[in-house]
């Protein structure tokens, strides 16, 4: 699929409505070539073992180094930073230690099961070596919530200039933050228009 040049004419504003909505569409039907089925990837990782952690107890610690990747079966946790939570993620196939292992850096956040909650584990390293599909889904997680939150800089300036009032653009900024620091929550959760996976 081809992206057609009146795609680019947005960052000067002109296109409007029409041609925004044009080019959700587009970055929608390619992404949809890029991105493996939601159910194919989950049923890839049946093979792998599965941890509960039951309510208020801590799935990833803010400063450890794990070298897993945790991706939700199924219940709810909370990601906090500095004991504030910044968000709830209830979205099966969320994949929690992506950019610790993909940086080399301690995980950024604290994850703490709200309910009794399901992963599947994987040492990062051999999963993402041995399961292309796996990189390719993390890679398509990080890339929406970087869209994400560039549509939300973008929101947060235009609020800023025009002089919105303070709760506006701190709604604004925590979504920004949301989306940031989420181990890739639902992209509809966190804010992205639409969940590619469905």
């Amino acid at each position: 699929m081809a992206i057609t040049p009146w795609l680019y004419r947005q960052a000067d504003g002109s296109g409007g409505e029409r041609g925004r909505l044009a080019a959700t569409e587009q970055r929608r039907e390619l992404a949809m070539t890029l991105i493996p089925e939601k159910a194919a990837f989950q049923n890839s990782l049946a093979s792998l073992p599965l941890v509960t952690y039951q309510p208020g107890e801590t799935v990833i610690s803010d400063g450890s180094k794990t070298g897993r990747l945790l991706i939700l079966r199924k219940g709810t946790v909370a990601i906090m930073k500095d004991g504030t939570e910044i968000a709830k993620v209830a979205e099966p196939g969320s994949v929690f230690g992506e950019l610790s292992i993909l940086l080399d850096q301690p995980h950024s956040a604290d994850v703490r099961a709200v309910e009794s909650s399901q992963f599947h584990v994987a040492n990062a390293t051999a999963l993402l070596e041995q399961n292309p599909m796996a990189i390719l889904y993390v890679a398509t997680v990080l890339a929406h919530r970087l869209d994400g939150a560039n549509h939300a800089l973008i929101q947060l300036k235009t609020q800023l200039d025009s002089g919105k009032p303070y709760n506006v653009v701190a709604k604004t900024v925590n979504k920004m933050e949301g989306l940031l620091a989420i181990g890739a929550a639902s992209l509809v959760y966190a804010g992205y228009p639409y969940d590619p996976f469905s």
